[in-house]
């Protein structure tokens, strides 16, 4: 059976208390429903709009960028599938109606520890796919857009080619649903050797405040194309 497909809480410890977060986002969905964009993933999201000790993540590219446009961050850190499963059934997507979900999920999906196995790039693909499906059950009207898993390790890699293989199949599989689209940042975070620049994601995983930039500055032609208005954005 594909374990990520298996809705659960929190499996992994990390560097912030999962149910306090949970508890919070389920309190301001419930207070405002106009979000416009909804981003939902795992640290590579959530740190898109900390400020993180001793230097920058993305908050201050979030601030400028995407809270302008009534944008609501939904990614917690070292989640898998099944956890961004478990907390759309529990509250966080409790009567939202966004123009647009970005979903970043399945990197933590490639590698196991002692509990939680890791998943082939088919199972981690099936996952991603569900998480859309149940959001447009949820909310027919909210346009889906699925990013590629971001580049990890070094070129040709055994966790490299699974994100690859894995990306491969979202490619081929997000177009065919109704409301789905795709988008592969990969370039935007890769050298021309395929080398992870250091100055873009300085752990090789998460994105520093320039890679938050890069990022953000990608998708600006994606918020026209679904009605997302901006004021005062920077």
């Amino acid at each position: 059976m594909n374990s990520a497909l298996l809705p659960v809480p929190k499996i992994e410890d990390d560097f912030y208390d999962w149910h306090a977060r949970h508890a919070e986002k389920c309190v301001r969905v419930a207070e405002r429903k106009d979000w416009q964009l909804v981003c939902l993933g795992d640290s590579i999201t959530h740190m898109f709009e900390l400020a993180e000790q001793g230097g920058p993540r993305g908050k201050r590219i979030w601030d400028a960028r995407l809270a302008p446009r009534r944008a609501l961050n939904l990614g917690f850190g070292w989640d898998r599938i099944q956890n961004v499963l478990w907390r759309l059934d529990h509250g966080e997507w409790e009567g939202l109606s966004p123009k647009l979900a970005m979903v970043l999920i399945g990197t933590n999906n490639l590698t196991g520890t002692d509990r939680a196995r890791a998943n082939t790039p088919g199972e981690i693909a099936e996952g991603i796919l569900a998480i859309g499906e149940k959001i447009r059950g949820l909310s027919p009207s909210t346009e889906v857009l699925v990013l590629g898993i971001f580049p990890r390790d070094t070129p040709g890699s055994a966790l490299r080619k699974s994100i690859l293989e894995t990306n491969a199949l979202l490619a081929a599989r997000v177009p065919e649903r109704s409301g789905f689209h795709y988008l592969d940042l990969a370039d935007a975070f890769l050298e021309a050797d395929g080398t992870i620049p250091p100055r873009l994601l300085n752990d090789g995983t998460h994105p520093t405040e320039a890679g938050y930039r890069a990022w953000a500055e990608h998708l600006e032609p994606y918020w026209g194309r679904f009605g997302i208005a901006g004021e005062g954005v920077g």
